[in-house]
């Protein structure tokens, strides 16, 4: 990653994100019982007792996205922090949901709100969760946006919430199969995560210009941003620095996490292997030094290699997405440092 891209991206975030906590704190006014006591616990804002604390929130990529892709159309960024903070609520609500799916105990450091406060509980917060990120953005209107671009933004980010949950969906379903071809998995991908990020520039852009084209484009700079984000994901989920992820070497395969390296080595592999790979991932944990024959299989294979070039070839299409748009220079050199970023972050 150069210099100059982490200088951009860190401005940006510094920009909007204590404005996006500030009107997401405003959707969820204190009180409101012990259903809002675990959305507040999730979002880091408070521990199980209740006590305020400020944890780790998570990066807050979306709803600088949308603030971002509103200033770089020409328009005024405060207008678009109800869209903002909505996109980050949808995001914590698939987040308290997958949490229980995947089983898992921790998230940012601390245990998941369904570890602490019961499954039940936390499936009936992360609904509460989406509601408030609707009525959140009904708020547009406040903001001075026209009704008929409010309008516009509600249904782009409903069916995008949708297409996310459909991913999900998929997701769940091809850790049961081993014929899941990098064609498949990116096609899942690019709803549950590209399809909020699509939403985010969407949204940005329609709130500065009512322009639906524009908008579009914006779309689809985040479709191809969100596939670069979490391809890079997958190869750090293998690969990354322990000292920069917090988590070893191989840590995506210990949990048989059906990440794209794996579903490139299943697909490369030969008869034998894939044999030997299906005995490996039926077993309730990959251990010991069957990671490291995995490992080994993904060197042969160059899967590090072509997960790279994959999301390079994303971050490349996303810049390409907006290129025929008259930005600003200032705009263009923005979305390309957020591209060299998403490709090439350690973290």
């Amino acid at each position: 990653m150069t210099g100059d891209s982490e200088r951009r991206v860190s401005a940006l975030v510094e920009r909007y994100v204590p404005a996006v906590r500030e009107r997401m704190r405003a959707s969820l006014p204190e009180g409101g019982g012990a259903l809002f006591d675990i959305l507040r616990y999730h979002l880091g804002w408070q521990d199980s007792e209740g006590w305020p604390v400020d944890e780790d929130a998570g990066k807050g990529l979306r709803p600088v996205l949308a603030l971002a892709s509103c200033e770089m159309a020409g328009g005024r960024w405060p207008d678009a922090l109800p869209a903002a903070a909505a996109l980050e609520l949808i995001h914590n609500f698939s987040l308290l949901h997958d949490d229980i799916q995947d089983g898992d105990a921790t998230r940012r450091g601390r245990p998941t709100a369904w570890t602490v406060y019961g499954v039940h509980p936390a499936l009936a917060a992360g609904n509460a969760m989406r509601v408030v990120a609707d009525l959140t953005l009904l708020s547009l209107s406040e903001a001075g946006v026209p009704s008929a671009t409010a309008k516009a933004a509600a249904a782009a980010l409903t069916s995008r919430y949708l297409e996310m949950i459909e991913g999900q969906y998929l997701d769940l379903s091809f850790e049961e199969s081993d014929e899941v071809t990098t064609n498949d998995y990116l096609a899942m991908v690019s709803r549950k995560t590209g399809a909020l990020i699509d939403c985010a520039m969407l949204l940005g852009c329609l709130v500065a210009t009512n322009d639906l084209a524009a908008a579009a484009a914006f779309g689809r700079c985040g479709r191809e941003l969100g596939l670069a984000f979490q391809v890079r994901d997958d190869l750090l989920g293998i690969w990354g620095d322990p000292a920069a992820t917090g988590k070893p070497v191989g840590a995506d395969i210990r949990r048989k996490k059906k990440s794209m390296p794996i579903v490139h080595l299943f697909q490369q592999a030969n008869d034998k292997e894939r044999e030997w790979l299906r005995g490996a991932y039926a077993a309730d944990e990959v251990a010991g030094d069957d990671v490291e024959r995995v490992l080994v299989m993904l060197a042969d294979r160059g899967a590090r290699e072509f997960v790279q070039a994959t999301a390079a070839e994303h971050a490349d299409a996303a810049v390409d997405a907006v290129g025929g748009l008259r930005l600003p220079a200032e705009a263009k050199a923005d979305i390309s440092a957020m591209a060299d970023y998403f490709i090439r972050r350690d973290k």
